[in-house]
């Protein structure tokens, strides 16, 4: 499967010159129904010629969505490489006995590729590494994760306690809804706030203490749902 995937995206790089992002002026013309049909009963019989034909064929269904759906991207490149393999997977799958249009399967295709892709982006961007810059010294020298550990005894621990902390205070600012995140950070002192009791912030933001003792809970299921 690894192998595949690498074969695509090598597949993709081959053709993206010839997709010309802000012009269709130089992609092959669309195939019709007839053609289609043809190339697939081919493609369906082993033909190699008859996969690439319908590939190189639709790659102008591929530019078409980026521009259409992805016009403000600063990386329209990489996101035609990777619709490019969203095309190549449609063609391979379709099925043409299901009633489908193929240009509608393969739209969605195209666009699930570029969709894991953001979402795989997204899950990234929650990750820490140890060499991540957390602060300065007083020299203004950069102090990574690595740099302010204890000992190489506790190591280990201490870079997953710091990389779960920060993954934590990430999750309360993005993931809580704003009563949620209000009522974690008055309860826990985050921010440079002093830590308060459930009756503190019932009477500061004018509601029962059980209420308030419902959405810290809530809130935190919800923490421990996204960090284990």
């Amino acid at each position: 499967m690894i192998i595949f995937t690498l074969i695509l995206a090598t597949l993709a790089k081959l053709i993206q010159p010839v997709l010309g992002i802000g012009s269709v002026q130089n992609f092959p013309n669309a195939l019709t129904k007839e053609e289609e049909n043809l190339y697939f009963q081919r493609k369906s019989k082993g033909d190699e010629e008859a996969r690439q034909i319908l590939i190189l064929h639709n790659l102008r269904l591929v530019s078409h969505i980026v521009r259409k759906y992805y016009s403000s991207s600063k990386n329209q490149e990489d996101l035609i490489s990777i619709g490019t393999i969203g095309l190549v997977k449609a063609v391979d799958s379709f099925n043409c006995d299901n009633g489908t249009k193929f240009a509608t399967y393969a739209s969605k295709c195209i666009q699930n590729e570029i969709l894991m892709n953001f979402r795989a982006q997204k899950k990234r961007a929650c990750e820490v590494s140890i060499n991540d810059t957390i602060d300065v010294d007083r020299d203004g020298n950069p102090l990574t994760y690595i740099d302010v550990l204890s000992s190489d005894e506790n190591m280990a621990e201490e870079v997953d306690r710091m990389i779960l902390t920060d993954k934590a205070l990430r999750f309360v600012e993005t993931k809580l809804t704003q009563r949620e995140r209000q009522i974690i950070v008055m309860r826990y002192g985050l921010h440079g706030i002093p830590e308060q009791t459930q009756k503190q912030i019932s009477e500061k933001l004018g509601i029962s203490r059980s209420y308030v003792s419902r959405i810290e809970k809530s809130a935190l299921e919800k923490l421990r749902g996204l960090l284990t």
